[in-house]
């Protein structure tokens, strides 16, 4: 009989089952990849969306420079927020997927073109994609920067559910958006934050998914 206790799996931590180094990566790709076109779907309808994703839009819509330059050069600051609050590992995976959501964006119209799309279609399809894409690049310890921070370090501190929090700040960014676009394309838009920040709310709740 064997009696020599068993060697410790390195990819379980008091019961976790840790995502190995491929699953993180194929997780960082598959989340921005998703993204990405959902930011896309909205861009081709003229819609917004919120957070820094959606201020960048804003801005690329007011003075014509691409989105991707724009989405990165907004998470510059908050990435120092990343640093002091969630830590190196946490910070790089961040800017890896916001480096990688700002080149597939200016990629996007060179694989797809231009597209003619219902507006409601764009708005509620292309916050689904993101939401979905968000959502898997949390699971991965990553997010998109801007607010994703901001409410993943208050759903860890406070137990506040990191959906309602972005919802509540992209609110803001969304009224905003009446400076620029017609009101009609932001009250889609409006709904379309809330099918993303509800898809968060839904399904990254603290206690709830045991991976990491």
């Amino acid at each position: 009989m064997d009696t020599r206790a068993p060697r410790a799996d390195p990819d379980v931590d008091d019961g976790i089952v840790r995502h190995s180094v491929l699953e993180d990566v194929l997780g960082m790709v598959t989340g921005t990849f998703t993204v990405s076109l959902g930011l896309f779907l909205l861009k081709a309808s003229g819609a917004v969306t919120g957070g820094t994703a959606g201020l960048a839009l804003l801005l690329s819509y007011m003075g014509g420079l691409p989105f991707g330059l724009l989405f990165f050069a907004v998470n510059i600051p908050f990435f120092a927020l990343a640093v002091w609050k969630k830590g190196w590992d946490f910070t790089l995976r961040t800017m890896a997927a916001v480096a990688l959501v700002a080149g597939l964006s200016d990629l996007r119209p060179i694989a797809l073109g231009t597209l003619t799309l219902d507006p409601l279609y764009a708005a509620l399809g292309g916050n689904l994609l993101a939401g979905v894409g968000l959502l898997i690049l949390f699971r991965h310890k990553a997010s998109l920067g801007g607010f994703n921070i901001l409410a993943l370090i208050l759903q860890e501190r406070l137990g506040w559910r990191a959906g309602y929090i972005q919802m509540a700040l992209d609110t803001t960014v969304v009224l905003a958006a009446l400076t620029v676009v017609a009101p009609a394309s932001v009250l889609l838009s409006a709904v379309g934050a809330v099918v993303l920040n509800l898809v968060v709310a839904l399904n990254h709740r603290p206690g709830r998914y045991l991976g990491a």
